[in-house]
């Protein structure tokens, strides 16, 4: 299971947890400008009761090309349009579920969860339902498990959900998002700046939930 510590990912948590998963719980430490959301991942971890958290170092800021990992300015109270933001992080998705697949052979695991979203997002390539299901096809031809017959299935549980349904599913499940950060720009106290892409989703989706 793939853990931010926003709320996506914290409700897709739940989720497993509901449908009788024992979660081993992936993070990153990748670069990113802050370790706010780290902070939160282990919270919400704890709370949720994860069977194991695991906080694996990759430094993407080798690469920059993104207003999380290098020196460029977080977008914000800007209008949302077709164009990817600067905020996208090149392949962030991909180099993060294939280290949740090695880590899945290892731990004879079947299922991998990742919190992605296609209808209230940022206009990521990588949250997209035709690319679930291309990674689907690399897991099961990449992996000794996938050869082997035991196939290695991905869940994206909220790819289709909008915010307000993710806040209210989460809520649903007990999920206290107040233990969850989504801000790309928080202030060295981990404060949300209210502001950026994620911030402004995340304010919408809690005003359309009535949450």
């Amino acid at each position: 299971m793939l853990l931010s510590g926003g709320l996506d990912s914290a409700t897709t948590l739940a989720i497993a947890q509901s449908d009788g998963f024992d979660c081993y719980v992936l993070s990153f430490r990748y670069g990113q400008r802050h370790a706010a959301e780290l902070d939160a991942a282990r919270r919400v971890a704890k709370s949720l009761g994860a069977a194991k958290h695991v906080i694996l170092d990759i430094d993407l800021r080798e690469f920059g090309g993104s207003a999380l990992t290098d020196d460029i300015a977080v977008p914000k109270d800007r209008t949302p349009d077709s164009s990817i933001p600067v905020t996208y992080v090149p392949a962030r998705n991909t180099i993060f579920l294939s280290f949740a697949l090695a880590w899945a052979e290892v731990l004879g695991a079947q299922d991998i969860f990742i919190g992605v979203n296609a209808l209230d997002y940022s206009g990521y390539p990588d949250c997209r339902p035709e690319y679930i299901a291309a990674f689907q096809q690399l897991a099961d031809l990449a992996t000794k498990a996938g050869v082997e017959g035991s196939r290695l299935r991905i869940h994206a549980p909220l790819i289709r959900m909008t915010k307000a349904e993710i806040i209210r599913k989460g809520t649903e499940l007990g999920v206290d998002f107040g233990l969850t950060l989504s801000c790309y720009d928080p202030s060295p106290a981990g404060k949300p700046c209210g502001h950026c892409d994620a911030c402004q989703l995340r304010a919408k989706g809690f005003a359309e939930a009535l949450v």
